[in-house]
């Protein structure tokens, strides 16, 4: 989201620059064929100060007259980075999640707390997300906003050609069933669930097959968890891929069984390939899904409702339909890319005045 965002500010005519504290994870050359420059601080472990300033050098050099940085480390660090300096820039944050790693690490939460009071605006993916950090007193609601993320809709658009192309490159029968799953294999994802329930899907959907899009810790695992069950040979793990909008559209069925999320792009991104959804009712999940519209909501960590949500799908291609194309008409109208722009606009503008 936040490459999207730079680049469609630049279209828009403003003027971006782009740092990265730690790495550009290979979307520099995007970045750059789009116009926008991009320093890559090098970040090393804990609070550090000559990343503070550099960062601090790069913005008064340019000019910066918002500084935009996203959860808590680039939070604190631009914090540090404006401390002290006449005429400051206006300084916003985005929380992407539920902040539960700030419990689990006190040093962040002082750091973050500290941040807090320099900060002059927080806009929260969702209202569960802003329900967290507002609701617990960590930031002001006179602060606070909700700014859904936003894609490019256009580019997730399904085509019967894009979906058998998607087959061809999963190596999926064109007349086979499909749940798909895409994000990083961890624990929080949970898709060691829709392996365990592959035996029972296969029972009354011989066809079926399952591919998990992504890398991660718990990829082999899976791997063995799929051949222990005697579902190796339908269970598909990409492993890392840069072409996932070219697979989606391959999908019947998106599933989602996370136990926890924020606002997911990937579920943003599920909608506008019009792929019939069933997620779990966590983090912003049932913004994004309305429960029997766009979608089947089902309590996480929980397989006998993802078993039933799942089959009932699997079961009826017209219900697939209906839900699909009620997700794709919602993302088009609230979670654009055209969408994002604005209201950021309307956000940059907001915090400037304080």
């Amino acid at each position: 989201m936040t490459t999207d965002l730079a680049i469609e500010q630049k279209r828009r005519g403003d003027t971006v620059c782009v740092f990265s504290l730690l790495h550009t994870e290979g979307l520099k050359p995007e970045l750059e064929a789009a116009g926008i420059e991009v320093i890559v601080g090098g970040k090393r472990d804990g609070l550090d100060l000559p990343l503070i300033g550099r960062l601090r050098r790069a913005i008064a050099e340019r000019g910066i007259e918002v500084v935009h940085a996203h959860n808590f480390v680039p939070n604190y660090h631009a914090a540090a980075a404006l401390w002290g300096r006449w005429r400051r820039p206006t300084l916003v944050c985005s929380l992407h999640d539920m902040g539960f790693r700030l419990d689990r690490e006190p040093r962040l939460k002082r750091f973050f707390t500290w941040a807090i009071g320099r900060t002059q605006g927080y806009a929260m993916v969702g209202s569960q997300v802003h329900g967290r950090y507002v609701g617990s007193g960590m930031v002001a609601a006179e602060r606070a906003t909700t700014v859904l993320n936003g894609i490019p809709v256009d580019r997730f658009r399904w085509t019967s050609e894009r979906r058998r192309i998607a087959r061809e490159r999963l190596g999926v029968p064109q007349d086979a069933l499909l749940i798909g799953a895409v994000g990083r294999q961890v624990a929080l994802k949970n898709h060691a669930l829709l392996i365990a329930l592959m035996p029972a899907l296969l029972a009354r959907h011989p066809s079926l097959r399952l591919a998990l899009v992504g890398s991660g810790p718990l990829e082999a695992d899976l791997r063995a968890q799929a051949e222990a069950a005697g579902v190796g040979d339908r269970v598909i793990l990409t492993g890392q891929r840069r072409d996932v909008a070219d697979l989606t559209p391959g999908f019947d069925i998106f599933a989602m069984p996370s136990l926890t999320e924020g606002l997911s792009i990937a579920l943003l991104e599920a909608c506008a390939t019009r792929l019939a959804i069933v997620a779990t009712a966590v983090g912003g999940n049932p913004e994004l899904v309305r429960d029997g519209e766009s979608g089947l909501l089902v309590p996480p960590g929980e397989g006998p409702p993802l078993l039933q949500a799942l089959d009932r799908l699997l079961a009826d291609a017209p219900m697939r339909e209906r839900l699909g194309q009620n997700a794709c008409d919602w993302v088009r109208q609230h979670g654009s890319l055209d969408t994002l722009y604005t209201s950021f606009r309307t956000f940059y503008e907001t915090a400037q005045r304080r």
